[in-house]
C-alpha cells in the first residue's frame, strides 16, 4: 500500500468513526480488534489485513476503494 493510501485510510477511518460519535476503543470493540491495533491503523502506523479492511468497509457501509482513497463516494 502506498504512503498516500495509508494516510487517506487513517483519515477516512477517523472521519467515519467521529461521524458515528465513537471513541477509538468503542470502534475497536465493534470490530473485534485490540484498541491499540485499531489506533495504529488510524494513525497510519500499521496496515490492516484485507479481511479487517473488508470488515471496516462493511461496518461503515462504504467500499474498500473509498477507505483507500481510490473513490470519493
Amino acid at each position: 500500500m502506498s504512503n498516500d493510501m495509508k494516510t487517506i485510510l487513517g483519515e477516512r477511518l477517523r472521519e467515519l468513526r467521529e461521524e458515528r460519535g465513537l471513541t477509538q476503543r468503542e470502534l475497536a470493540a465493534e470490530l473485534n480488534l485490540n484498541p491499540v491495533t485499531y489506533l495504529h491503523y488510524e494513525k497510519d502506523q500499521r496496515e490492516p489485513p484485507l479481511g479487517v479492511l473488508a470488515d471496516m468497509a462493511e461496518y461503515f457501509g462504504v467500499s474498500v476503494d473509498y477507505l483507500l482513497g481510490l473513490k470519493e463516494i
